[in-house]
């Protein structure tokens, strides 16, 4: 793990319908910016490549790309490489005749890993299959990455069995839209949830929404990147624009901070004795 601070930029976009090409040429303009303001981890939308909402599977089957080769990823992996980054992106994704609503994890080396939405959304139980990888951690240079999807954020076994596993970062690829009852002008339900999220796993949450309208449907914005103590550590992110959003963050900051007094520690105080069961006790877990 890298000792030190590291800058993490959430890039928020509007991906066109089906344009893949100028999608993944906007998404490089956008890295390239967040790295020339030092980023060393950036995070993409949900499904960046393609845009969100299909109408057919046919339709999401004819614009998915397989992992790693396809020339979505190929693309990402080129600037990864020559911009020293990391890069966690959200993107359709095909397995022989599946389909996943993926996040590809990508640095200077290479490709590292997928992480497959687990939760699906409304219509996308119609197009996509339920992840099947699980909730892996990858370890990076950089720390050790969780990935989530958008729905995903909704359930708090997502993060505390993230955390529990030894993530030190949570990289949300998103596309958030409207909840029914919100009051006009406040903050999305989504940010509440990551700041809570963060909070209650010490764990740093990156989150990078998308904007505009696509086939009628409105999307959010509101992009952010949340600290251990579960307060922004930049955004939210305009609601209607394209934005960058970033942060020094110590991501050893968040283990070292999990012993909150000296008797409460978030992880340890768990009562694996009633629900350890639930809630992964089996999973590996890091020394704290």
């Amino acid at each position: 793990m890298k000792s030190g601070p590291i800058t993490v930029a959430c890039i928020q976009m509007a991906p066109r319908f089906g344009d893949t090409d100028a999608n993944v040429a906007r998404s490089l303009d956008l890295i390239g910016q967040a790295a020339d303001d030092g980023a060393s981890l950036v995070v993409l939308p949900e499904l960046t490549n393609t845009g969100y909402v299909f109408e057919t599977r046919e339709e999401a089957l004819a614009l998915a790309e397989t992992v790693p080769d396809g020339p979505t990823c190929r693309a990402w992996a080129k600037i990864a490489a020559e911009r020293s980054l990391h890069i966690v992106a959200g993107m359709t994704e095909r397995e022989g005749s599946s389909l996943y609503n993926s996040a590809v994890v990508i640095g200077p080396e290479g490709y590292i890993g997928t992480y497959r939405k687990m939760h699906l959304w409304d219509y996308e139980n119609l197009y996509f299959e339920p992840g099947n990888k699980g909730l892996p951690v990858f370890e990076t240079a950089l720390g050790a990455i969780g990935v989530a999807i958008c729905y995903d954020g909704w359930f708090p076994e997502t993060y505390r069995l993230l955390a529990l596993q030894g993530a030190d970062i949570v990289c949300v690829p998103t596309n958030w839209v409207p909840i029914p009852g919100q009051v006009a002008g406040r903050e999305a339900m989504a940010n509440i949830l990551a700041m809570a999220a963060a909070h209650t796993n010490s764990l740093f949450i990156a989150c990078a929404d998308r904007v505009g309208t696509e086939r009628g449907q409105a999307f959010l914005g509101q992009s952010l990147i949340v600290s251990h103590t579960g307060w922004p550590a930049a955004g939210p992110a305009s609601r209607t624009d394209e934005d960058i959003v970033s942060a020094e963050i110590d991501l050893g900051a968040a283990r070292r901070a999990r012993r909150w007094n000296s008797f409460n520690e978030v992880l340890r105080d768990r009562r694996t004795d009633v629900y350890g069961e639930m809630l992964g006790s089996d999973l590996p877990r890091r020394a704290y």
